[in-house]
């Protein structure tokens, strides 16, 4: 196969040091920018580096935070996402990150540094086995000890990381390959037998899949993050608006599919709404483009989605049918899926035959309309973290990119934030890590320079990855934070409340004394960013709009939020979704015979 990225090998050979062709090869390879922390092992490719004019390096604070950052760069950009880190301690801090972008399917690649070849294996200063860690979290690693593999194995990282299902790749360069001399070569082709992905779906079950769909009574779409990643979103509303079947959007691709549009059933799954899993739950298809039936979308398996046949396409073979038995696999790109599903639904219109969803339809439309999205304001008039997601959602538009942490704020800004673009929504959805928040709404920033960037947060996640405040301040990266401050770690206190009677546990970040350790404000201002706080409902207008005011530098804003706001809709884990409780003390009734 032909590689994809940079330009082609020169004539003649050029002589230089292993570091000099890293470098080389990550621009050849189309890297522009870099998260990372330099260290002994990798301190040779930062020399070189300096002298780079393609590749502007970003200098984080935490490991952590730059493999955070390359993940955030990719989903804003889909572009690869780049991050760099030395040996030893340095790339273990990379473990975390490299997990979530492999669970979430994020294109990246990590560079690690690794002590000299002949030191490997002899327990040296610095010295951890990251290939060993991380291959059952990557796509693919390499480890380089050879200098003249380097351009060759970084063309075939980047290759690797973005086609097919994307995902992370680690290459491992031992300081002895990279303080040896080499030529540098960059490879016009790539050969890689045994790794051939899927892109083109199979006509049969093109027309399998549309015979189904054609003669079901109650249909959804379910859509996943691998519509997202596929580029996907038109050909999503084509097929949509052309059946008129009713659609659903995955945590991860919250913005694939307008939550404007009539058709738009919401987010399915633990917090979802209640129209989602009734959709879900009462169908007798379901279509699956680029999800992987995730458990906290099905509940418990054996009560999930009983009546319903499956089509299930997705890129990755090893996905379909690994949690729920599937009627008609395609393996394919979804969006050549989708868009020789809209060639052969076309055709039946063209020849008569189209479904009839209509009673179906209507019946979701009043389980949407007697189920909404909703809360209640706090009886002492103190602030509810839903109404700062619907401020930010009024106020700062669906233009912008908002990028959550996990708990309790991810899911309101999942819910009240209003998504009309895709990419527009970026979250650790499979692993869930807290501290992701700051660190990805750098890289965002980064990748998308002219977007105005919230990073939602919590007060348990933010105090995890804050310190990439000062790279942000510094390298002139001015995104936002709103601090969902409800002075504890929210989702596991409202599991206490609701599951172990109230014994909050190690959840209280709260002193009990008058001050608040740390301030917020006080903190932001440490790291030369602008801090602010609001803790009435009549403010928080005023609060975000002086925040959007300022785009020279990071703002920080202390949302003080009532302290035992729930997340509901609720489906308790393990359960079945038709459990699902619509408020603490509120069951939904969807029964089929209301159909």
């Amino acid at each position: 196969m032909t590689t994809s990225q940079g330009s082609s090998a020169s004539s003649a050979p050029e002589r230089m040091t292993g570091a000099q062709s890293l470098i080389r090869s990550l621009e050849n390879a189309g890297a522009e920018h870099i998260f990372g922390i330099p260290g002994g092992a990798i301190l040779p490719a930062y020399d070189p580096l300096m002298d780079s004019t393609k590749i502007r390096h970003f200098l984080v604070r935490h490991e952590q935070g730059a493999g955070h950052a390359a993940a955030g760069y990719a989903s804003a950009t889909g572009r690869v996402g780049v991050c760099m880190a030395t040996s030893g301690p340095g790339a273990t801090n990379l473990v975390t990150p490299i997990a979530d972008a492999h669970m979430d399917s994020v294109p990246m690649v990590a560079v690690t540094g690794q002590v000299g070849a002949a030191a490997i294996g002899t327990d040296a200063f610095q010295e951890a086995d990251i290939r060993g860690i991380t291959m059952p979290i990557t796509k693919h690693n390499y480890l380089i000890t050879d200098p003249a593999e380097i351009p060759r194995t970084i063309a075939e990282a980047f290759h690797i990381a973005s086609s097919g299902r994307p995902g992370p790749v680690l290459v491992d360069v031992a300081k002895s390959a990279l303080q040896a001399q080499t030529t540098f070569e960059w490879p016009t082709e790539l050969s890689l037998p045994g790794y051939r992905p899927t892109t083109r779906p199979h006509s049969k079950q093109i027309r399998e899949a549309a015979r189904m769909i054609q003669e079901a009574k109650r249909p959804v779409l379910y859509v996943g993050g691998g519509v997202i990643r596929a580029q996907a979103w038109r050909e999503l509303r084509v097929l949509a608006e052309l059946t008129g079947i009713p659609v659903l959007t995955t945590l991860m691709a919250r913005g694939a599919f307008p939550d404007s549009h009539p058709q738009h059933l919401g987010m399915p799954g633990m917090h979802g709404t209640v129209a989602a899993v009734a959709g879900l739950q009462r169908s007798d298809l379901i279509i699956s483009l680029g999800a992987r039936f995730d458990d906290r979308v099905t509940g418990n398996l054996d009560s999930f989605a009983p009546n319903a046949k499956i089509i299930h396409a997705d890129i990755d073979p090893a996905e379909i049918g690994k949690n729920r038995f599937t009627d008609v696999p395609i393996v394919g790109d979804c969006r050549e899926v989708i868009s020789d599903l809209i060639v052969a639904l076309k055709a039946d219109a063209d020849a008569g035959t189209t479904g009839d969803y209509e009673q179906w339809v209507e019946f979701l439309a009043g389980i949407k309309k007697r189920y909404p999205v909703g809360y209640d304001a706090p009886a002492d008039g103190s602030l509810a973290p839903q109404l700062v997601m619907e401020r930010l959602s009024a106020l700062v538009g669906p233009e912008a990119i908002y990028v959550s942490g996990v708990g309790q704020h991810q899911m309101w800004a999942a819910q009240f934030i209003g998504y009309e673009n895709p990419r527009t929504w970026i979250n650790s959805g499979g692993l869930g890590t807290m501290g992701f928040s700051v660190p990805a709404a750098m890289g965002a920033k980064v990748g998308r320079p002219d977007a105005t960037v919230w990073a939602v947060d919590g007060d348990g996640c933010f105090q995890m990855t804050n310190q990439e405040l000062a790279t942000c301040t510094i390298e002139g990266i001015p995104i936002k934070v709103a601090v969902i401050n409800n002075e504890s770690l929210g989702m596991v206190r409202q599991w206490q409340t609701l599951f172990y009677n109230e014994r909050y546990s190690n959840t209280d970040l709260h002193t009990g004394a008058d001050r608040r350790i740390p301030d917020f404000v006080k903190l932001a201002e440490a790291y030369g960013a602008v801090g602010l706080s609001c803790d009435s409902p009549g403010d928080v207008d005023a609060t975000i709009r002086k925040a959007m005011e300022v785009d020279d530098v990071p703002v920080v804003v202390d949302f003080r939020v009532h302290r035992d706001a729930m997340v509901w809709p609720m489906v308790a884990a393990g359960t079945s979704n038709d459990d699902i409780k619509y408020a603490r003390d509120l069951a939904p009734d969807f029964e089929e015979d209301e159909l």
